[in-house]
């Protein structure tokens, strides 16, 4: 199946009025794989018909962060979307998607300042914005997010809430490869020895999320075992935050706690920084 493609605003709506029945989308900065395969999957199943967006968003790359470098490869990622079925490809340009330098742009308030959000200053304020354009641009009935991106996915779950879009906001489960390492468009950065560091952070999920009947303590001190030994690995693993968090707020949980929480890491090996997470649940008597 060959999907219909609108690079302009015209061709979307135009490509858009032919869609029957329910639309999924899954908005994506391109570079996929088979983390972006599988939300492309989800949303086949979630609704008539499927819209994917591929546009690498210059407001949530920070001044001195990979914009400049960050993969573009529209070809491959066209095939990659008739191979999965989808039906309309949104692959604007900057200029199609900002005119104009925007003046009026979403704020991500005290949830965007904390964990990623903290490392990346107005990344998320970028992201949000970039979103809900795509939001209304597309007009979907649900839209598909991976959940590799934790704190994306729950700041966009609240943008819509208080902002009452009307579009039901799915969760994809997070893909890894056959050594752990989460799928990600940044990974194809690593070196081979950058590779091996860099999977200290699958592996510190999962010592953490081993040691959850022991709390939040437990939790936090077996993920720091295995990353402080990363840290003296050739190349390092720089870390920039381990947190256990609210998934819905982000906001640090302390013991003693009951209940859902994320436990969600990130460091820079080389020039590349990834992010990972782990969903856990704490019984009553931790």
């Amino acid at each position: 199946m060959t999907p219909t493609i609108a690079r302009t605003r015209d061709e979307l709506i135009e490509a858009r009025s032919g869609v029957k029945g329910t639309l999924a989308f899954v908005p994506t900065m391109g570079a996929l794989h088979e983390g972006h395969r599988s939300l492309i999957r989800l949303a086949r199943r979630r609704a008539d018909a499927v819209a994917v967006s591929i546009f690498v968003n210059p407001l949530q790359f920070g001044p001195d962060e990979d914009f400049g470098r960050y993969p573009r490869t529209l070809a491959a990622d066209l095939d990659i979307c008739a191979a999965e079925g989808a039906d309309l490809v949104f692959a604007p340009s900057r200029s199609v998607m900002y005119p104009d330098d925007p003046q009026v742009t979403i704020k991500s308030g005290p949830m965007g300042e904390v964990v990623e959000g903290a490392s990346r200053p107005g990344h998320f304020d970028g992201m949000l914005t970039v979103v809900l354009k795509l939001l209304n641009l597309v007009r979907p009935d649900v839209a598909v997010f991976g959940e590799k991106d934790a704190q994306q996915l729950a700041m966009i779950r609240r943008m819509v809430a208080d902002l009452n879009v009307p579009v039901e906001i799915v969760g994809g489960p997070t893909v890894r490869e056959s050594d752990g390492l989460a799928l990600s468009s940044r990974n194809r950065y690593l070196s081979e020895d950058e590779r091996r560091t860099a999977l200290a952070l699958s592996r510190a999920l999962r010592a953490g999320a081993d040691a959850s009947l022991g709390g939040p303590g437990a939790v936090i001190a077996a993920a720091n075992v295995v990353l402080d030994k990363a840290a003296t690995a050739d190349p390092p693993l720089l870390l920039d935050y381990l947190v256990l968090v609210d998934p819905a707020t982000f906001t640090a949980i302390t013991p003693p706690y009951a209940g859902p929480a994320v436990l969600a890491v990130a460091g820079r090996v080389g020039a590349t920084h990834l992010i990972d997470n782990v969903p856990l649940q704490f019984p009553e008597e931790s």
